[in-house]
Formats: C-alpha cells, structure tokens, sequence
C-alpha cells in the first residue's frame, strides 16, 4: 500500500492484480466463436456477421497469406477504415503468424511508402480508393502482394448496388482492380481459401502481435512492438475496470479508428472478448453518431473528447434517444469538465477520462467509473497490474506527492521497444520502467494529474501529431527558409496545427498556396489549419527556434481574448 496509495480507491470488484491467461490474440476469437456461433459481432450499415462468420473469415484468409509466403513474424500492413474487413483482416493476420501493421488510410503516399519501408511489410490489406496511392510507391517498399476490399463488399442490398456511385461522386473516380498477378481481391480469397486452423504457436511474452507506429518531435514516426501479452492485458484491465458490463450483452459504438491502439484494443480486441456487438462506424461524423446510438442501443461508446463535443453541439441533438449508453471511456486528449458533465447528464450514463499513450498498448489510468472517488482534471489511478510513478527530471528520484515530474509507467502492457531502434528504446525503457515524457504529479490520495507536455506532440481531435514530420515537408517548399509547428488552442479539437515560417529573400507565398502545398504530403489531419509568416523566429544562443515560446505568446493571445470578452 505504501507505493500504490490509489488501491485504496478500487472498489472491491476490482483486484489489485488480475490473473492473465497466456492465450494469444486469435485463441479469444476461437473461443467466442464456439461459445457465441451465431450471435452478431458486428453490425455494419445494416449488415450484421456473426462470431462464427467472422472466425471462418479470418481463417480463409490466414490459409491464403500462408499460400503468398507470409511465415510467421513477417509484418502485414492493414489501412483501412472500421469496417467487417478490418475485424477478418486483424485476425486473419494474426491466425497466419503475421505481424498486424495498422496504417491509417488517410495517409499520402509519402506517408504510407516511410511506413511500409520502416516496417518491411510484405503484404499491404487496403480499400479500392487506395489502391492508386500504394502502386506508385510500390517498388520504394518491400511489398510483394496487395490485397484490395471494397466497402461495397459488406454492404447489403441494395447498398452495395448504389454504394460505386456514391463512391465514384465523393472521390471523383473509381477504381477497378483485377484479381491476377501479385494483385488480389478480399472477395475471391473469401471464396477459394480453406478453413482449415494454419496453427501457428505463439510465444505469449515475446512475440510481437502488432507494430503500431507513433512519434516524436526528434524524427520520423516509430514501429512501437507491442506483444500478444502486451495487449491481452491491457485487454483484460479494461475488462476488470468495466466490471459491470456483461459478457455478450453489451453493444459498443465501434468509432474510434482501428488504425489507432486506443480503438484496437478498447473496441475490436475487448467486444471478441467479452463477445460484445460493434457498430462499426467508419467516418464518424456527429449525425451518423447519434443514429447508430439510438437504432442500435450503445450501451459502451470509448471516444475522444471532440466525438461527445461535437454530439453534445449538434443541432438535432434533442431528436435522439441516446438513454442506453451506460459508460464511456475518453482518451486521446484531455476531456474538460463540462463536456463530462453534460454528457451524463444528457445519457444518464458514465463518461470518465483516461491515460495511455501507444507504447502501454495504450491505457495506463483511468478514473472509476461507477463506484468510488472521480476528481475533476485528474487521469485517474492506475489499473490493475500497474506501477505508476512521478520522477524527478534531474535526479531520476521518485517524487513525494504533489511535486511535478515526468510520469513513468511499469506493467505488461508496456512495450517491448521500438522497431529497429535500440537506441529510442534504451532512452524510454529503462529497468523495466516506462518514460513517458508526460509531465505530472500523484496527489496524497494516489490520483495522477498531467500539467505538460516535455514532448512537443500535438494532440488534435485525439490524433497525435508529430511537428518534426510537417516541418519536414514546410522546407521541402521552394520558398521556405526556416518553418517550425506548434500545437496552438482550439476550443473544438483541443490544439490544432499552426506553421510559422519565414520566407526566402525575394520569394512570396499566401496562406492559400501554402494549405494546397501541405495537402499533396501530408494526411488531411496533419496540414496546418493556421499561418503566421513571420521576418524572424525566436532562437536560442545556438539557432534552435524555441517552439515553446511561440506557443506560450498564443496562449496569452488566447486569455487576452477570453479576458475582454468577459469584460
């Protein structure tokens, strides 16, 4: 108790340590599919598959990766959206030994090429839409087959009849692929493949499941190598945290992205489980939200704070029914207080907030949900199975409570380290612990607050954004001389992405130019919604820009403002 004041708190449903069964990934599967054959696991515009549909899926393409050479640890990328195909995908991978690379389909083709390099893929899983983007980095990759589905495949009728229209008028074409050569069709391996089990031996502790990518404002993104322990623990923490969900009772709003661990591991791998229903939500937008919400009874709705923001602010808000929702998760960015308030107060439900980041396969605290102490600005306590402590930046001691350092985190949710970079690793792994780079402090009670970032991540509408790799493509532009990003506030999506550049003697360029520039590179997200051009930059002795300094003159633009309104 001395070194876990939070235990205290957790009410007597949830033990102090939770007992992990050494079962990979796909053995859940297996297991619901014979305990759940034909109840649905997913609903997706209309359509449901069962357990067992699923399961038999995953199966044919796992038999059909193994025909293409995938052996076990090789890595398979998957971009696609929250779709039937990305549950089969996930899995299918998984039962062929493969390693699951989630590469989110709103990358450019720079983006996708950094990633499928970084990671020698051999096999990429993809829409129809993307299937140009991948073909014209190709050969920069390690990529040997491409395996292409289309939404329109797991529609139901008529929606896969009308669905290439509405396709071919939102993107502006249409593409049609052929299945032959190293160029194959979900549909035709759905209908030639085996069932049989490949049965590929898992070594729980140590074999990578997932290569999930993330950054940092010192480079390029990094393959974080998360375990089968890694995320059947997590797993099962936010199982013992929401203790009073029941097994295959609960409906969960699938909108968070899968191409994201915090939706991977609280959606997709808790719903096989605990043989959950997920309403897959591909493009969750507000109304869409909302609909799915009160045809479908959500109980569980995980999400990030912008998703309850932009519901609690919809217009026809009032038109839904949204009294079947019993709990929710917030992470990605911090949940303020209000928007808390009145989502409870709307659903009659629990939202509470949580911590993670995406080497903790992602969540680390979480405030509690239905019994016990929730305080206001606080992550929380830590789970089950979790060390969690604040420790001095200079000394690397363990501080007492309520003195600010950086968080550091130990459990088997933590990663096993970076892909390829041992150096990365020894810097955040050390004796087993886990440096955040999240600045905090534990009050007497055992709750955790975070105050700052050491970091100089952007989190905006919950997706992490690396500054390093949009400077990269700003300096790229002919006219560019010196540009740094920073993550500016923004009542809606938290922070949102603001350049600072200064321009070449003689050159010019407006804010217009700049956004058609940035949107050719970067993922939609990531391009800069603000531009300052300015003549000089803030610079240490030694010509580094301070970043932080920038971004504290917009927070004071931003209480100035705030100021005269109120006055």
């Amino acid at each position: 108790m001395e070194n876990k004041p939070w235990v205290q708190h957790y009410p007597e449903t949830i033990p102090e340590e939770i007992e992990i069964a050494e079962k990979s990934l796909q053995q859940f599967l297996v297991e619901t599919a014979k305990k759940y054959p034909t109840k649905a696991a997913i609903h997706f515009n209309g359509k449901e598959m069962t357990f067992n549909e699923i399961y038999e899926s995953a199966l044919k393409l796992a038999n059909y990766l193994k025909g293409l050479g995938i052996k076990k640890g090789d890595r398979v990328g998957i971009m696609l959206p929250n779709t039937p195909q990305s549950f089969i995908c996930f899995f299918g991978v998984m039962f062929a030994g493969g390693v699951v690379v989630q590469t989110n389909p709103m990358y450019t083709e720079r983006e996708v090429a950094y990633q499928m390099k970084d990671s020698g893929a051999k096999v990429i899983i993809a829409l129809d839409i993307l299937y140009p983007r991948i073909t014209k980095v190709k050969n920069e990759t390690d990529l040997e087959h491409i395996i292409i589905t289309a939404i329109k495949d797991y529609l139901p009728f008529p929606k896969n009849l009308i669905y290439p229209f509405i396709q071919k008028k939102q993107y502006g074409f249409s593409v049609k692929v052929e299945h032959a050569g190293n160029v194959h069709l979900l549909t035709e391996i759905m209908k030639t493949s085996t069932l049989e089990d490949p049965i590929v031996e898992v070594d729980f502790e140590n074999d990578l499941a997932i290569l999930q990518y993330t950054g940092g404002t010192t480079g390029f993104p990094k393959g974080v190598m998360l375990t089968h322990k890694n995320l059947v623990s997590n797993a099962k923490m936010c199982e013992a945290w929401l203790y009073k969900c029941e097994e295959g009772k609960e409906v969960v709003l699938g909108a968070l992205p899968f191409f994201h661990v915090y939706g991977m591991t609280t959606v997709l791998i808790l719903s096989v489980m605990q043989g959950s229903k997920v309403v897959l939500i591909p493009k969750p937008e507000p109304e869409v939200l909302l609909k799915a919400i009160q045809s479908q009874k959500v109980t569980m709705f995980p999400g990030a704070p912008t998703m309850y923001i932009g519901l609690l602010n919809h217009r026809n808000l009032q038109k839904y029914d949204l009294s079947s929702i019993d709990s929710c998760i917030s992470g990605s960015a911090s949940l303020p207080v209000e928007v808390q308030e009145q989502f409870e107060q709307l659903t009659g439900g629990k939202l509470v907030e949580g911590y993670g980041l995406t080497e903790a396969s992602p969540v680390t605290h979480a405030n509690l949900v239905w019994d016990g102490e929730r305080i206001k600005g606080s992550i929380g306590i830590p789970w089950p199975n979790t060390l969690a402590e604040i420790r001095s930046l200079e000394t690397d001691e363990t501080l007492p409570p309520g003195e600010v350092g950086e968080l550091v985190i130990k459990g088997p949710q933590v990663m096993k380290g970076y892909w390829n970079r041992p150096e990365e690793t020894a810097k955040t792994l050390r004796d087993g612990w886990l440096y955040t780079g999240d600045l905090g402090y534990m009050d007497e009670k055992g709750y955790f607050y975070i105050v700052d970032r050491k970091k100089d991540m952007i989190i905006a509408s919950g997706f992490n954004i690396y500054p390093r790799e949009i400077e990269e493509v700003l300096y790229e532009h002919p006219a560019v001389q010196e540009a740094v990003v920073a993550g500016v506030p923004d009542s809606y999506r938290g922070e949102t992405v603001k350049a600072y550049i200064v321009l070449k003697e003689g050159h010019s360029v407006t804010e217009k130019e700049m956004d058609k520039y940035a949107r050719k590179h970067l993922a939609a997200y990531k391009v800069p919604r603000l531009y300052e051009f300015r003549d000089e930059l803030p610079k240490t002795t030694v010509g580094k820009i301070l970043r932080r300094q920038l971004v504290e003159e917009e927070r004071k633009k931003v209480e100035n403002q705030e100021g005269e309104k109120k006055a």
